[in-house]
């Protein structure tokens, strides 16, 4: 019995998409990819507004965790349903994409 709840613990944490390997991503794709994110990140990817966060330079696998800990409930605060909302409808290669994007930014 311990044995198979050991396994199903790692078979969990093992594909929790938070865990996994970040697709590699495009920054091209990635601007294309990111007309309502200049809207909060501003276009150059420093907001405009102190109260959200500037993306320029971040790591893209910083980015891309963030993003998905969005969709998977696992970030919260004021703005996560806002977030989570913009991502909903990107698949893990855009997702990748804006967060190379951002990443190269400098």
């Amino acid at each position: 019995m311990r044995y198979s709840l050991f396994t199903a613990s790692i078979a969990t944490l093992l594909f929790s998409s938070s865990l996994m390997a970040m697709p590699k991503g495009d920054a091209s794709q990635g601007e294309i990819k990111t007309p309502s994110c200049r809207f909060c990140h501003g276009s150059n990817g420093i907001a405009p507004r102190p109260d959200y966060p500037n993306l320029k330079g971040q790591q893209a696998e910083y980015l891309y965790n963030s993003m998905q800990a969005y969709l998977d409930g696992n970030r919260t605060g004021t703005m996560s349903a806002m977030m989570k909302a913009q991502l909903k409808n990107l698949s893990e290669q855009d997702i990748a994409d804006i967060a190379e994007y951002y990443a190269q930014m400098k």
